[in-house]
């Protein structure tokens, strides 16, 4: 259970990372596998990893720091499991997918509309050599700022930095996009539940020297297991934080070259809910590109959502929640007037890049790195395994890309489990 600090016998699969993808993993050893003994590790003191929930508004409102869309939810397996674990699936349409959209000069939005889906299809449509995405841009082109915008919010990184192969590779499966009425960090965290779970508990050394067991060092000592399943932060792997002996530098140069991207979230509560029109979308500024995007009273909860990436996400973050009310409080008020400002207050803020054993939001892949998700992901020697977002290749960046890689890597284990006296 989370938080067991009875004393720990060797098991035979131990899993570091209490996210989506080690929880996942747990969950489908259990239901495969259940001779095995199994352990998961969470460095923090919560499960859920980047799928984190803070409270609840009055009318049931989860307020979620992190993920908080169901991405191709008619075949996204967290769909499913909401409905398992008795939460809400909220079918209203995302912005993207057809949502209130705050209205402005019809010829404005066509004309950047259009500017838009070409950008888009010019990077749909990219063969050859891969290059970062700012180079699809049309010199120029008055659009240009909202379009580094939108690729900022994808990737959490600058255009420049990201790859178009990866891009192009990105497909979170068909569907519109959902929300969980609770909260997707409290889908991910009751799921965990039933998982043997030890939170604190931060893994610095794996020694997979011996043919028989490997040995875990933590900082409240010694474990070993017959398999381990690593599914921690490529900036974690990419820092050295946890040291592998012998090394493996096929995947700490992987993971660096697939780093986090970062997107933090501003919540402003309203103590007027009525000023604003309910769960519709805005983006603070279209001409450029380090604006925020804003959910208006999101499912109808008395909340702005202000959603901050890239370089802009990184200067927030470091000049802490002071600035970032105060950028947003600017961006809102353009729209609808210094008024606005009298009935705003800071509920609560993320701090991704800052968070202890994860630091970022989720992962991009520098030009040229795309395929590097499959190298991270490979298995070392039948008894390593490794999961996380980072490591699909086509749905990175998602909770539901870290199950499938948790389930997919959970059913090598137990089969190379049968294997070994």
């Amino acid at each position: 259970m989370p938080g067991d600090t009875s004393k720990v016998a060797d098991k035979d699969v131990i899993i570091i990372g209490g996210g989506a993808a080690g929880i996942a993993a747990a969950r489908r050893l259990q239901a495969i596998r259940p001779d095995l003994s199994i352990l998961l590790l969470e460095a923090g003191d919560r499960l859920g990893g980047r799928a984190w929930t803070v409270g609840r508004e009055p009318d049931g409102v989860g307020l979620d720091l992190g993920c908080g869309w169901l991405h191709g939810a008619r075949t996204n397996a967290w769909t499913a499991i909401a409905g398992e674990v008795g939460l809400t699936v909220d079918r209203t349409p995302a912005p993207w997918n057809g949502g209130r959209q705050l209205e402005r000069d019809e010829a404005d939005v066509r004309a950047a509309q259009e500017a838009i889906g070409a950008y888009f299809e010019r990077l749909e449509s990219h063969e050859g050599d891969d290059t970062d995405m700012a180079e699809m841009l049309e010199p120029g082109n008055p659009s240009n700022g909202q379009i580094r915008a939108i690729g900022t919010y994808i990737t959490g990184a600058a255009l420049e930095r990201s790859s178009v192969v990866d891009y192009k590779r990105y497909d979170p499966g068909p569907g519109p996009d959902w929300r969980v009425r609770e909260g997707y960090g409290t889908l991910v965290s009751l799921y965990g539940k039933p998982v043997p779970a030890r939170l604190g508990i931060e893994v610095t050394r794996i020694d997979h020297h011996h043919a028989g067991r490997i040995g875990i060092e933590t900082n409240q000592g010694m474990l070993s297991a017959r398999a381990v399943l690593v599914t921690v932060s490529t900036n974690v792997l990419a820092a050295g934080r946890i040291a592998f002996d012998p090394p493996l530098p096929e995947k700490t140069e992987a993971a660096a070259r697939l780093p986090l991207g970062l997107a933090d979230k501003l919540f402003l509560r309203l103590a007027h809910p009525e000023a604003l029109p309910a769960d519709t979308h805005m983006l603070g500024s279209t001409s450029r590109g380090a604006t925020g995007t804003y959910q208006l009273r999101p499912l109808g909860a008395p909340v702005v959502e202000a959603y901050f990436a890239g370089d802009l996400a990184h200067d927030l973050e470091r000049e802490g929640k002071e600035a970032a009310y105060s950028f947003a409080a600017d961006e809102l008020a353009a729209h609808f007037g210094a008024g606005i400002r009298d009935g705003l207050s800071v509920a609560n803020m993320s701090a991704w890049a800052a968070m202890p054993h994860i630091g970022g939001s989720y992962s991009y892949a520098e030009p040229g790195a795309s395929d590097l998700r499959g190298r991270l992901a490979s298995p070392h020697q039948g008894r390593m395994f490794f999961a996380g977002e980072a490591c699909s290749r086509s749905r990175y960046s998602t909770a539901h890309g870290a199950y499938e890689t948790g389930v997919a890597a959970a059913d090598l284990i137990a089969g190379s489990l049968s294997q070994i006296p």
